[in-house]
Parts: structure tokens; sequence; C-alpha cells
């Protein structure tokens, strides 16, 4: 494997809170940290600690192992002692440092992980391998929002204070507390503290430069943590935002949950043991790359964050990713409590788009994301047979949103009495996915009747037609399919593209947008159908022609004079490119389904839809190792750009390696 910037790591707790960095240990986005906790699970993210650099010395010499990138110079250049890294159980590295006058190497692992449940990073080391060395660990402490940086001001505390020294068995703890009412920042070590601090300046983020945005920060090291260490023994050391409970005469106690972790990731890894090699080994790593985005809120309900490092969690990603996230790896009591957390947050007929990382009122502010909760509803009523919930507590909803989407509800959504399709949209707003705006500029409008709303509405009135007849509410069943024949009568010839064999983009009165994007695949990928077999397979052929790439959909046909492939620059910049041909991972899914049902899922569209499918797969190793990119630019080498781990990119993925192939 390839050490390099490109390369980065991620550790989830399963409430919001992470750690993340380059394989190499230089941090180059603000997003980075050793310890990013979710004070208000799974918002108020706070990077407390955004890193840590290890030294060693070794006789008399002295042996820096981390990496920071400052203006104009990477130092230290630890990184070319790092032998190995992997991500399985937990993130591990294996450094080795050549001996000296035939003095033998010395070898030190260094693992990585977080308890589940627990605003929390522990670290372990063990010397392998060589003569007795002096172990140095230098946090450095930021304390702040994980969307700003932190620059050196005379109102940050750097105050220690000493919770336990170290001594009779007992860790060395300390306590922090850079601001008045920031969570405090507790260390604790089987180590001593040698307080000596300082300020750091002008670490620098590469990505961030390269994102237009803040992309300098200084930061506070309170001193370091030191242990002598002989072949075979080990230093431990956690920060975390409450005290650990450390006994008198046991080992250091957060390797409890060590154990822990390791065997609750082998037993998600081992969920598809069943399958064959070599779709088990990815099966298994697309699973672990699941758990990691699906978390428990402070109701203790769960829900799904977007990406990492930097999205929450929105209503159309996480009811686009369940069925693939839970669903498909057969995690039915949190697929439940996912559709039950956002049912519970319905409002006028509409479950909210995203909920703000500091507690706000939901924003209900799109068109979509409800159709999906109809949709990743009854795929889990199908596969967990779980009537009693969503008879007794989705069921109303859903039915309170089909009433309201008739008479209309925010945003001019309502459905049109002449010919069943839904309307949604009105001075300036973006409701759909593509919906990238700066300012007043919207860079994709879509006002009017897009295309795959109108398979979603349809879908969802189908699917409430069923399960009103099993709740005996034939008033509803009835209204449903008055609606759903309506617009089943009426869809093909509104959205016929005939001059380029496909489907319009969305129509508004009597405009027909041509442009070729990907909305027009889950027409033919969603369970109920709107068109012709014909007319599916022309407009598969046109999605495959247009914009099959091998990291998934672009967002826009290269043929389009407004196609920009490259995602990069400010936020004007990267916007403007955001869904204007810019390759996104999560519509494979929809792409390789739609190929394969117009196929009749014959061995040989099994094969092709394989081969496509394959290098998203390889790209587990690529960015965020075991994880899958939001999205990727429209031309070769299509680079990964975005967030590193993306919820819709993993559970599209894992949902057609296990169920459609």
């Amino acid at each position: 494997m390839e050490f390099d910037l490109s390369r980065e790591w991620l550790e989830a707790n399963g409430i919001g809170g992470y750690a993340c960095s380059t394989v190499i240990g230089c941090n180059t986005r603000r997003y980075h940290a050793l310890l990013c906790a979710a004070t208000a699970p799974p918002l108020g993210r706070m990077v407390l600690v955004n890193k840590a650099d290890e030294t060693l010395d070794i006789g008399e010499r002295h042996v820096e192992l981390g990496c920071n990138q400052f203006p104009g110079t990477i130092h230290p250049n630890g990184y070319h002692y790092l032998e190995s890294f992997e991500t399985f159980p937990l993130p591990r590295w294996i450094y080795r440092v050549p001996g000296f006058e035939n003095a033998p190497d010395v070898v030190l692992e260094k693992t990585l992980w977080m308890p589940h449940g627990e605003n929390r990073t522990c670290i372990r080391y063990v010397l392998r391998e060589g003569p007795e060395i002096s172990l140095s660990l230098r946090p450095y402490v930021t304390g702040r929002d994980y969307h700003h940086t932190l620059s050196f001001n005379t109102h940050y505390n750097t105050s220690v204070e000493k919770l336990r020294e170290n001594g009779d068995g007992h860790g060395t703890q300390l306590k922090m507390q850079p601001y008045e009412g920031s969570p405090p920042i507790i260390f604790t070590a089987n180590g001593e503290f040698f307080g000596a601090g300082a300020w750091y300046y002008a670490f620098e983020y590469a990505v961030e430069m390269e994102r237009g945005l803040d992309c300098h920060e200084d930061a506070w090291c309170p001193g370091a943590f030191v242990w002598k260490l002989k072949a075979g023994q080990s230093a431990e050391f956690c920060v975390a935002t409450e005290p650990l409970s450390v006994e008198p005469k046991q080992d250091f106690a957060c390797l409890s949950s060590l154990q822990n972790e390791i065997k609750r990731r082998e037993a998600i890894k081992a969920t598809f043991a069943d399958l064959p090699e070599p779709r088990r080994e990815a099966a298994g790593r697309l699973a672990l790359a699941a758990d990691q985005v699906i978390v428990q809120r402070q109701d203790r309900l769960h829900t799904v964050l977007a990406g990492y490092p930097w999205f929450s969690d929105w209503g159309r990603d996480t009811m686009i990713a369940l069925p693939g996230l839970c669903l498909t790896t057969k995690r039915f009591y949190e697929a439940s409590s996912i559709l039950l957390s956002f049912a519970k947050a319905a409002s006028e007929g509409m479950i909210p788009n995203r909920f703000p990382d500091h507690g706000e009122t939901p924003d209900y502010n799109t068109v979509d994301a409800t159709l999906w909760f109809f949709h990743a509803t009854a795929q889990y009523l199908q596969r967990s047979g779980d009537w009693k919930t969503v008879g007794t507590q989705i069921y109303p909803v859903l039915r309170e949103c089909i009433e309201w989407h008739i008479k209309g509800t925010r945003y001019g959504i309502q459905a049109d009495e002449s010919d069943g399709l839904l309307h949604s949209g009105g001075g300036g707003t973006q409701l759909t996915w593509m919906d990238a705006k700066v300012g007043d500029w919207v860079v994709t409008p879509r006002e009017g009747k897009a295309v795959e709303i109108q398979a979603l509405w349809f879908n969802a009135l189908r699917n409430m037609m069923e399960m009103a007849d099993r709740a005996g509410d034939k008033e509803m069943k009835n209204l449903c399919g008055d609606w759903s024949r309506k617009v089943k009568k009426n869809f093909t010839e509104k959205f016929w593209n005939a001059d380029e064999n496909c489907l319009f983009d969305y129509i508004n009165g009597h405009y027909q947008d041509g442009a070729i994007r990907p909305n027009q695949i889950f027409v033919v990928s969603l369970p109920h159908r709107l068109l012709t077999t014909e007319l599916e397979k022309r407009v598969v052929a046109c999605v495959q022609r247009e914009l099959l790439t091998p990291h998934g959909l672009r967002s826009l046909s290269p043929r389009d004079s407004r196609y920009r492939p490259i995602y990069i620059g400010d936020q004007w910049q990267r916007d403007g490119s955001y869904h204007q041909g810019t390759v996104w991972g999560w519509p494979i899914g929809g792409f390789l389904e739609a190929y394969l049902k117009v196929n009749r899922h014959s061995a040989t569209a099994k094969k092709q839809a394989s081969a496509w499918l394959q290098p998203l797969i390889d790209h587990l190793d690529e960015a965020c190792l075991g994880s899958i990119s939001e999205i990727f630019d429209g031309d070769p080498p299509f680079t990964p750009r975005g967030c590193f781990a993306q919820a819709w990119s993993i559970s599209e993925v894992l949902r057609i390696l296990v169920e459609e192939l």
C-alpha cells in the first residue's frame, strides 16, 4: 500500500463523534481529529484534540514519528518509519526504526479505537521488538466547533488540572477546558505527564486550501505523556469528555473496550459469512462502513449521518441509504428506530430534510425525502414483516403525508388535479437532491415536476395502497388508487423525450427540460413501473451511454454545454459543478438495478453489472480506507472528492453487491 496524503482512516463511535486523519498522520482537513466529540449526539460536534505526535528516544537517538504540514514545509517526516497500516479490526500502525551501529530495530505497534457510544479515543502502543525506549506523546488541543479553525487568542484557557497522579496502578489523569461552557477534555494515561505547554502555529491543511477555505490553524500543546518501555510492554492513553475509571493494581481500564470493540466488529464483518469470496470480503468491509454511519440520537432513537467528516443526518440521504445499511445487513431494530425517529419529526406531511448542527428547528425544504420515506418503510415492511410497528406508529404518519401532498404543503408541493403529477418549488427553492445554490444563484433549477419525483410519488401511492389494504383503510386505498392511475396515464406523454430516446429531466408548464441527468434512472429502478419494457430499455441505454463512469453516474451529460467535470475551488466553483457533471456514487445502485431489471437478471447481465461495480469496491482501498467517497470528478482519473465516507454511496454498493449479484 502507498502511504501518501490521499489515504485516510476513520474511526466512529456510534453517536456522531469520530477520529480521523491521513494514514501518515498529517492532518489535511480542519475536520481531522484525534477526538471530535458529539456533544449533543449525533450533533454538536467539536474537535477537542486535533492530533497527537509521538517521539522515541532510543539511547542517544531522538526519532519523531509524527508528520505535519506547515507553510512551505512538512515536519517531521515520521512516515518514513511507517512499515504497515490496516483498518480491521481496528486502525493499527507498525513503525520500524532501523537499528544503529548493529543495534536491533525498534518495532512499535500503535492501535487506536473509540469505544462504541462514548466520546473517547483510546490508543495503545506496544514495543514489539528492540531495546528499551522512551515514548513521548504530545497532544494538540483545539476545543472548537468542527467547521472552524482555532487561532491563538488570549481568551483560550491553557491551564491543566491534575485529577490523578501516576502510581500504585493508578493512571495519570488531567483536565483541560479551553473555553467556559465547552466540554471538558480529560486525558488519562498509564505513564507520567511533564507539563511544558506551548502554542504551535500555522498547521496547514492542504484539502481546505484546495477547497478555498481557511486552511491554517494554531493549537495548544499542554506537555508530554512519557513512558519507559521494554520489549513486550505497552503504553495506554485516552482522551475523552468524561473521566475514565482506573482501578488500583489493574491494567489500564480502557483496555476492556479494546476486546469488546474487536469482537463487535468481527461480528459485523461476519454478517455475510455465507457469501463466496471475493464478495464476502467486500461485503464484510462495506458492512463495517455501514456501521460507522448508523448512529444513536440523544433520544435513543437511531439515524444516519449522511457523510463523514462534515454532514449531519439528512432525511433524504437517510431514507435512500436505509435499505442497504440496515435491511441488507438485517439490522431491523436500527431500521425501525430510524423510521420512528423521522416519523416523530414529521410536520405538514413532510419529514425533515436536515437536523441542524446546533439543535435548531429542523429544515423541511425537500420534496423527495418524504417520498423516499415511503419507499424505505415499504422495503422495511417487506423484509421484516413488522406490521405492528408500521401499522401503529408509521402508517398514520404516512396517511397524513398523502393527504398533505394532495391538498398542498410547503414550497408549492402539491399533486396536480389535472394529471396526477407532483409539482414542487417556487421562488428559487431547491427541493430535489440536486439542490446546489450559492446566494441567489440556483445552479440546477428544477422547479415544476421533476422526473424522479413522479416515480417516487407513484411508488408512494402504490405502496400506500398495499398498506391501506392491510390496515383495512378503504378510503385511503381508493384515494391512492385513483391518483396512481392518473399518474400512470399521463406520465409517458408528458415526460418522453423522443429526440433523445429518454425522459425529460423536469417539466414546468409547457417547458420540458432536455438535460440528460441520472434522475430518470429511478423511473426504471423503483419497484412499481411507469414505462413499458421497451421504453425502460431506452432509458437505461441512454444513461449508460451518457452518464456511466467507473465510479458512478455523471450528474450531467458531457455533451451539455454546462458540463463541468472537475469539483475543485471555492464554494462558487465547487457548487457550480456539484450537479453539473460531477460523478455521484449512490445512483450506481439505481442504474445497476434498472440494468438488471430490463435484462431479466440474466447471467450475462449480472457479469456486466459486477464489472461495472468493481471499481467502487476497489475504491475501498483508495481514499478513506474501507469506505466510499461522496463524489468523483466527471473526467478521468475520476479523482474522489467531497465527503470521504458517504452513507448512500456505501449503502447502494453494498445493496447491489449482496442482493442483486
